[in-house]
């Protein structure tokens, strides 16, 4: 495929993608005036060559300043061909530095995946190890005799062991996911993780249960990120739970929220009712209101206020 060049001047950045659902990268394509989203091209990463797909036009003026990577030039059908061919044998290099790893005993190591460059200069096995003892962080496991007999099976390919997380290990494998989606999110459309806190579960009345709260990987779902934002926004304007509160049937304590109806459960003395924040009255902040208005200035023994406050200009 022959691409028309175009001048200097002009700047075309692109967003190109690794993997079917991968992390999005910039790079300059302005040497190829003809490039668009689904082409396959060829570009210089931290890793080597790699071979990524096109995704989008990105407006160079919304991404830091900074120089990008020029693409070196798109992928012609050789380059396809090839990329076809070494993907066809990932599995059995995954097979055979999984039956490696076994024999070294590293029992808390589990390979996850194995994935060649499209010219198979590069292999990079990627794989998990189990949580120490203590739940906390990833085991660190010893992997140099296991790199080094891969490096000579595998020769004269670049070989990686690369450590990934949990979630990453769900997101390569796949699957249905907790809540009993056909396919997780992590594998279906999310590029990025977010953080994720038990904050956001209690911040939308969700159940702690960790059953509940927990994905296919072990960690919490990704989907508490989703509606945080609109109930941490909707809760601003609602009564705390346990604040004393007027209502049409008298006073009572609130129990409960419904931020996004922006309504309030309330026990009063016949009952537990729902209103609206509107039919509301806070007797806790005006209390503390009427307690702060009657009491003299702090500043001014026995109440004789001078700092003029209260005099017309």
């Amino acid at each position: 495929m022959i691409m028309t060049p175009v001048a200097e001047s002009d700047t075309l950045i692109v967003g190109v993608r690794f993997s079917r659902i991968g992390k999005l990268y910039h790079f300059d394509a302005s040497s190829f005036a003809g490039v668009k989203p689904g082409d396959r091209v060829i570009v210089e990463t931290k890793r080597g060559a790699q071979m990524g797909e096109v995704v989008k036009f990105v407006e160079s003026a919304s991404l830091p300043d900074g120089g990008f990577r020029h693409i070196q030039r798109v992928a012609n059908p050789r380059d396809l061909l090839m990329a076809q061919q070494w993907q066809s044998k990932e599995l059995a290099a995954m097979i055979h530095c999984r039956a490696r790893a076994a024999e070294l005993r590293l029992a808390s190591l589990k390979i996850v995946r194995a994935e060649y460059s499209y010219d198979g200069s590069r292999l990079t096995f990627f794989y998990n190890a189990d949580t120490d003892d203590n739940g906390k962080g990833d085991a660190r496991v010893d992997t140099k005799s296991l790199q080094s007999d891969m490096a000579s099976a595998f020769a004269p390919a670049h070989v990686e062991l690369h450590q990934i997380g949990p979630r990453d290990v769900a997101k390569l494998l796949g699957g249905p996911g907790a809540c009993g989606i056909e396919e997780r999110c992590c594998s279906k459309f999310l590029t990025e993780f977010s953080p994720v806190s038990i904050k956001m579960a209690k911040e939308q009345g969700i159940s702690l249960n960790p059953e509940e709260i927990t994905g296919m990987c072990g960690r919490l779902r990704c989907c508490l990120v989703y509606e945080y934002e609109q109930y941490a926004e909707a809760r601003k304007t609602l009564p705390k739970i346990k604040k004393r509160v007027g209502t049409p049937r008298g006073e009572g304590k609130v129990i409960d929220l419904n931020p996004l109806k922006q309504t309030v459960i309330v026990a009063v003395e016949d009952g537990r009712f729902e209103f609206s924040k509107d039919e509301l009255t806070p007797l806790d902040e005006l209390q503390a209101l009427a307690k702060k208005a009657s009491q003299p200035c702090s500043r001014h023994e026995g109440g004789g206020c001078d700092c003029g406050k209260g005099k017309k200009k």
